[in-house]
């Protein structure tokens, strides 16, 4: 896969060995349980205990806690500055001339960073560890429709695809004399050349890759064939039933605790 257009980190490691299927279900339960269960420190403690001795086994730690970071620290401040100085009513923590920081405002804010948190370091997670065309080829030959299976890789690839297309856009501008450094009205002004060339860009690059898989024949009905071999261990389709049934309960559990 080319540089840049995809998260994925080529390591020898056990992660990287098993089955795309089984990275997405193990991806999967551990974003249902962070979101179902119950507790303001259990999207925490499933990150600090799943998710990242997961990125240890597969060799990304450090890639996705630095972009698991640069993703919640923005989102992360502003909801604690929103929510715990303007929850409308709490126990005040603090106080500072007319507003207070509210307790229950900061519990609200903590529970929806870390679920927040979950959510991008499972993606990433499975992200890191599987390349997007073998993902796509093992959900076609598990019988999904070549367009879900599309849609599914689309939606891993398009940050990158974005970041690289970004990045691209802006040196050109750069070289162009374009000035986007500077103060806040300096990069307000900047923003204009930069959006309009990527969304552009991002149009034409819709219409090629449509161009691209109707020459490869992606809607033909008739059977296809794939270079990709993907083997699995025999314990992986047991694994995946167990994943899919866990996160089943605990779907279920949390409509429990509900009513």
């Amino acid at each position: 896969m080319s540089e840049g257009l995809t998260l994925y980190v080529a390591r020898e490691s056990g992660l990287h060995r098993l089955h795309p299927l089984t990275k997405l279900s193990l991806a999967g339960f551990l974003f249902v349980a962070g979101l179902a269960l119950p507790g303001t420190i259990t999207p925490y403690m499933i990150f600090i205990l799943a998710v990242l001795p997961l990125a240890a086994w597969g060799r990304v730690a450090r890639k996705l806690f630095g972009a698991a970071w640069r993703v919640v620290l923005p989102f992360a401040v502003s909801v604690f500055l929103v929510q715990g100085f303007f929850w409308p009513n709490g126990t005040p923590l603090l106080s500072i001339g007319p507003i207070s920081l509210r307790e229950e405002g900061v519990i609200f804010a903590a529970v929806s960073t870390g679920r927040i948190l979950l959510v991008v370091s499972c993606f990433l997670l499975f992200a890191l560890a599987t390349r997007p065309d073998v993902l796509m080829a093992a959900l076609t030959q598990r019988g999904f429709p070549g367009s879900i299976a599309y849609i599914v890789v689309a939606t891993v690839q398009i940050v990158p695809r974005f970041q690289a297309k970004a990045a691209a856009i802006l040196d050109a501008q750069r070289s162009r004399g374009l000035e986007i450094e500077g103060n806040l009205l300096q990069r307000l002004r900047a923003l204009v050349p930069l959006i309009a060339p990527l969304i552009l860009g991002s149009l034409v690059d819709v219409e090629e890759r449509a161009m691209a898989i109707e020459v490869r024949a992606f809607n033909h009905p008739g059977p296809k064939t794939s270079m990709i071999v993907i083997g699995e261990a025999p314990w992986e389709p047991i694994a995946r039933w167990i994943l899919a049934i866990g996160a089943v309960a605990m779907i279920g559990l949390r409509i429990w605790l509900i009513l």
